[in-house]
C-alpha cells in the first residue's frame, strides 16, 4: 500500500501540498493577530464592566474525571496491514482518546500502546449500509452499484466502524447485538467530546480562534455554519486546508487510480490520509509559533488598554453611531422580508427535540435518585449506600446510561431551512446541545452530592430516605431553573449563528465599499482594537437580537417546554449552597468504607480528586471470578440499569460468520496447553488418613494407557484436594430401593387410573337420574342417592364428612322448582336423626 501513496505522492506534490497549507496559515494567521486584540479588549471590557447573566443554582464540579478513566474493554479490530481480524485491548482514558493494546496485560504493564485514536472529526457508524453510503461518494465521476460489497470483509455481523473524510477508517466488530449498542455508545461519547475541543474557560485564544475561522471562511465566500468544526485548533485548522485541497487532489488522483472499484476507494482512502497527515504536522507547529507570538504581545497590550479604556469605548460608540444609520434601514428591511417569517418555525424546530432530551436528562436522575431511596428503606448498610453513591457521581460521563438522554437531541431536523440559511448540517447544533445535557447532569449530580454530606453529617444517619428525598426536591427545583436558562442562551446562539451568516451574505456586498471610509474616524493608537468589519457585524447583531430575544421570550411567557420568564429570578434561595462549591469532592467510598468499585483500572495513578491509588472507571468492568470471558469480551460495557448488570453467560454465544483466525486461541497459555494437554481425573480420597493429601505439584515420569491403546507421556500430576460434602441418605440409595420405587410409582399411576375411570362412570349415572327426574309427569323426584346413603348408614355409620359421599353418584338431585337447578346443592348426611348441611365443595368422594 506504500507504493500506492508513494507513487501519487511524489516529492513534488508533498511539496505541493506543503506550499498550499503554509499558504492559508499564513492568510489565517494575519486575520488571528487582529482578532486576538479585540477579543482581549472586550475581555478586559467584560472584566471592568461585568455582565448581567443569570446566577446558576446548581453548582459546579471543577474537574469531573479527575482520577477517573471513561472505559477498558476488548474487541475485534481489522488490521489492514495483513488483512486479518485481531483482538485488541481498548483503554479510553478522561480525554476520550482511543489506545489500543495487543492486550489487557500490555496495558497493566505500561507499554505503549500499538495504536490510538483522535475521535475530533469522526462518526460512530454500526452498520455497513451507512459506511456505503458514505464512502461510495468519496471518489468523483464514479457511482457504485446498488449492494455494492466494502473492500472489506467484516468478521461478524456487528460492526463499528469510525469514518472520517479526510483521516483513516477504523474497522472494528463484537459478537452480539448487545455488544454493539453498549461499543457504539462508548464510541458516540469518545467522538462527542473529541469534537468539543476549544475551551470556554479560554475568554481570548477562543473567541478569536473561532472568528478567525469564519472571516476566513467568509473571505472564500463560505458563510453558513461548518461541521468540521471539530478537536483542537491544530486539527480545526487542517480541516480548514483540506476544505479546498481535498477535492483539489481527488480531481487530480482520482482518474488515475486503477483496479476494481473498491481497490480504487481503498487507495483514495489510504493517499487522503497520508495528505491529511502531512497537512496536520504543518498546521501544528504554525499554530504553536503564532500562539507563541500573541502571547508576547498581550503584556503591552493589556496595558495600553487599561489605561485608554473610556477613551476607546467612546471612540467604538461613536464609529458604530455613524454605521448604524447606514445600514440598519436596508438590513431592517431585509430581516422583515427574508427573516422574520422563518423565526418561529426555526425556534420550534430546535425547541421539540432539545427540551425532551434535558426532560430525559431529569428523568434518568430522578430515577437513579428513586434507587437510592429504594436501597435505603430495605436497610442496606452504608457500603451499599456509598457505592450507590459513587456510581451516581458519574453518572453524567456514563455513555450508556446518557444515551437515552442524548438520543431525543439527535431527532433534531431543519429540513426546508437549510438551503435558505445555508445550514451545512444540524449535527453542529445536536452535539452542543448534548454537552450541555451532560454539563446539567453533571452539575446536579455534584450539588445532590454536597447537599446530602452537609445534611448527614449535621443531622446525622438515623433517616437518610427522607433526607435523600428532601435533597432530591432541592436539586430538581434548581435543575428546572437552570435548564430554562441553559436551553434560552442555547436557543438564542443557535438562531444567531443560522441567521447572521445569511444576513451578512445578502448585505456584504451593498456595504464592503463603504466601510473603509470608517477607518479614519477611529483614532491610530486604537485601531487594533476596533475594526471596522467586526463593528459592521455587531450593528447586524444588534438588529437580529431584537427579534430573537422577543421569539424566545414569547416562548417562555407561554410556559412552552417548561421555559421560565426572565422575570422569574431564583435570587438567594440557598444563599449557602455556593459555599459548598469551594468543598473538596466527596469520596463516598472512603466515608462510607465501601469496597473499591469493580471499575478500578490499573496502569494510573489518581490525579487529584481520588484518594485511592487506582483510576476509577467511569464504564465498569464485568469480571466474575472463575468464569472466563472469551477473548476478554467487551460485555465489561456496562447496561443502563445497574453496573454489572448481567450474567457473563448472556450474549457471549459466537457469530457464525467468525473467521477461524478470530475464533482460534493468540495467547502463549492456551497454545502451551494445546501441546501439552491436560487431563482431570477425580479420585475419591482415603478416609483413614485424609491428612496425607496436599495441594501442589509434582514432578513425574511415566505413562498412561487409555481406552483407545494409546499410551501418552505423564510429567506433571497436579493435586487439588477438594472438601465434598457426604450425600443425604436417600441421595445414597442402592439400587435395588430405587426399582423397588419405580415400581410402587408405577402402580400408583395404575390406581389412578382406574379411580378416574370408576369418577367418570358415577358422573354419567349421575347424569342418567337427573334426566329421569326432568321426564316424570307427577314432578317427584326419585332421590336415589340418599336412599342408598340411608341403607348404608344403617348397616355401618360412617363419619359424616364420608357418609354424605357413599352413594355412586356422590350428589343430590335439585328440588323441583327450585330457583337455579344448575347451582349446587347442599347435600345432607342423615345421621342420628340429624340433617347436617354440608357444602358440595367439601364433599370427599372415595371409590372403592
Amino acid at each position: 500500500m506504500g507504493d500506492v501513496v508513494s507513487s501519487h505522492l511524489d516529492e513534488g506534490r508533498r511539496e505541493a501540498i506543503t506550499g498550499r497549507t503554509t499558504e492559508v496559515m499564513k492568510q489565517f494567521s494575519d486575520v488571528y493577530e487582529q482578532q486576538y486584540a479585540v477579543a482581549l479588549f472586550n475581555s478586559i471590557r467584560f472584566e471592568i464592566e461585568g455582565g448581567g447573566a443569570p446566577q446558576s443554582q446548581l453548582l459546579h464540579r471543577k474537574d469531573a474525571l479527575a482520577g477517573r478513566s471513561i472505559f477498558s474493554g476488548s474487541l475485534f479490530q481489522y488490521l489492514e496491514e495483513n488483512r486479518k481480524w485481531r483482538n485488541r485491548f481498548v483503554f479510553v482514558p478522561d480525554s476520550y482518546t482511543i489506545s489500543l493494546y495487543e492486550s489487557k496485560t500490555a496495558h497493566e504493564r505500561g507499554l505503549h500502546p500499538k495504536g490510538t485514536i483522535n475521535c475530533a472529526g469522526y462518526k460512530a457508524l454500526n452498520s455497513i449500509e451507512q459506511y456505503m453510503e458514505l464512502i461510495n461518494t468519496s471518489l468523483p465521476g464514479i457511482k457504485a452499484k446498488a449492494g455494492s460489497t466494502p473492500f472489506i470483509k467484516c468478521a461478524s455481523q456487528f460492526p463499528l466502524i469510525l469514518w472520517h473524510p479526510y483521516a483513516r477508517h477504523h474497522y472494528f466488530c463484537v459478537r452480539t447485538e448487545k455488544e454493539q449498542k453498549k461499543w457504539h455508545a462508548v464510541l458516540q461519547d469518545c467522538v462527542r467530546h473529541s469534537n468539543n475541543g476549544l475551551s470556554e474557560d479560554c475568554t481570548i485564544q477562543t473567541p478569536a480562534f473561532t472568528d478567525s475561522v469564519r472571516l476566513h471562511r467568509q473571505a472564500k465566500g463560505h458563510y453558513g455554519t461548518w461541521d468540521m468544526m471539530c478537536g483542537k485548533p491544530p486539527q480545526i485548522l487542517a480541516n480548514l486546508v483540506m476544505e479546498t485541497l481535498h477535492p483539489e487532489l481527488r480531481t487530480i488522483i482520482g482518474p488515475r487510480l486503477k483496479g476494481k472499484l473498491q481497490q480504487r476507494q481503498k487507495h483514495w482512502m489510504l493517499i487522503s490520509d497520508a495528505v491529511y497527515r502531512q497537512v496536520l504536522s504543518r498546521t501544528t507547529g504554525h499554530y504553536e509559533a503564532l500562539m507563541d507570538a500573541c502571547e508576547a504581545q498581550r503584556g503591552p497590550l493589556d496595558a495600553r488598554l487599561r489605561t485608554d479604556m473610556d477613551q476607546i469605548i467612546a471612540s467604538k460608540e461613536h464609529v458604530s453611531s455613524k454605521m448604524r444609520a447606514l445600514v440598519l434601514p436596508k438590513a431592517e428591511q431585509l430581516l422583515r422580508t427574508n427573516v422574520q417569517p422563518y423565526i418561529p418555525s426555526i425556534l420550534e424546530a430546535l425547541m421539540e427535540p432539545t427540551s425532551r432530551g434535558f426532560s430525559e436528562v431529569r428523568e434518568v436522575f430522578f430515577r437513579e435518585l428513586v434507587e437510592i431511596s429504594k436501597n435505603s428503606l430495605n436497610g442496606e448498610g452504608k457500603d451499599i449506600l456509598g457505592d450507590h453513591m459513587e456510581r451516581l457521581s458519574m453518572l453524567a460521563l456514563h455513555p450508556v446510561k446518557m444515551q437515552s438522554c442524548y438520543e431525543k437531541v439527535e431527532q433534531l431536523n431543519l429540513d426546508g431551512l437549510q438551503q435558505r440559511f445555508d445550514v451545512a448540517n444540524p449535527s453542529v447544533f445536536v452535539g452542543r446541545a448534548q454537552i450541555l445535557m451532560g454539563e446539567q447532569m453533571d452539575n446536579a449530580v455534584y450539588t445532590f452530592e454536597q447537599l446530602l454530606n452537609q445534611s448527614l453529617e449535621t443531622k446525622g444517619e438515623d433517616d437518610v430516605c427522607k433526607t435523600i428525598q428532601r435533597c432530591q426536591d432541592r436539586v430538581l427545583k434548581k435543575y428546572d431553573y437552570d435548564s430554562s436558562t441553559v436551553r434560552k442562551k442555547f436557543f438564542r446562539e443557535a438562531l444567531l449563528q443560522i441567521i447572521i451568516p445569511y444576513m451578512l451574505q445578502q448585505l456584504s456586498p451593498s456595504y464592503s465599499p463603504e466601510l473603509p471610509r470608517f477607518k479614519e474616524m477611529i483614532f491610530e493608537d486604537f485601531s487594533r482594537f476596533l475594526l471596522v468589519g467586526n463593528l459592521f457585524e455587531e450593528v447586524v447583531l444588534q438588529c437580529v437580537s431584537k427579534d430573537i430575544m422577543m421569539a424566545v421570550k414569547e416562548a417562555a411567557i407561554q410556559r412552552r417546554h417548561n421555559l421560565y420568564r426572565d422575570s422569574i429570578v431564583l435570587t438567594n434561595s440557598d444563599p449557602n449552597l455556593h459555599l459548598l462549591g469551594e468543598s473538596p469532592q466527596v469520596d463516598w467510598a472512603a466515608k462510607f468504607g465501601a469496597d473499591e468499585p469493580e471499575g478500578c483500572v490499573g496502569g494510573g495513578r489518581s490525579e487529584g480528586g481520588g484518594s485511592g491509588s487506582r483510576r476509577r472507571q467511569v464504564v465498569s468492568m464485568i469480571q466474575l471470578d472463575g468464569v472466563p470471558l472469551p477473548f476478554e469480551s467487551c460485555l465489561e460495557v456496562p447496561g443502563v440499569e445497574l453496573i454489572p448488570e448481567e450474567d457473563v453467560s448472556e450474549g457471549t454465544e459466537e457469530d457464525p460468520d467468525l473467521p477461524e483466525e478470530a475464533k482460534s486461541p493468540d495467547r502463549v497459555v492456551e497454545i502451551r496447553d494445546l501441546i501439552n494437554p491436560v487431563v482431570a481425573v477425580a479420585l475419591p480420597a482415603s478416609t483413614e488418613s485424609p491428612t496425607d493429601l496436599t495441594n501442589g505439584t509434582a514432578v513425574t515420569t511415566g505413562t498412561v494407557t487409555w481406552e483407545d491403546g494409546v499410551q501418552e507421556d505423564v510429567t506433571h500430576v497436579t493435586t487439588m484436594v477438594e472438601d465434598v460434602p457426604r450425600k443425604a441418605p436417600r441421595e445414597t440409595a442402592s439400587t435395588q430401593a430405587a426399582v423397588q420405587q419405580l415400581v410402587e410409582n408405577t402402580k400408583r399411576e395404575h390406581d389412578e387410573e382406574r379411580q378416574e375411570e370408576a369418577a367418570a362412570a358415577a358422573r354419567g349415572a349421575v347424569e342418567e337420574i337427573e334426566e329421569a327426574a326432568q321426564d316424570d309427569d307427577s314432578g317427584r323426584i326419585t332421590d336415589v342417592s340418599a336412599a342408598e346413603s340411608d341403607n348404608e348408614s344403617s348397616a355401618a355409620p360412617q363419619p359424616a364428612s364420608v357418609s354424605g359421599s357413599q352413594s355412586d353418584s356422590g350428589s343430590q338431585s335439585p328440588a323441583n322448582g327450585g330457583p337455579d337447578e344448575d347451582a349446587p346443592q347442599p347435600i345432607t348426611n342423615g345421621l342420628n336423626g340429624e340433617d347436617k348441611v354440608l357444602d358440595p365443595v367439601e364433599v370427599e368422594v372415595l371409590l372403592a
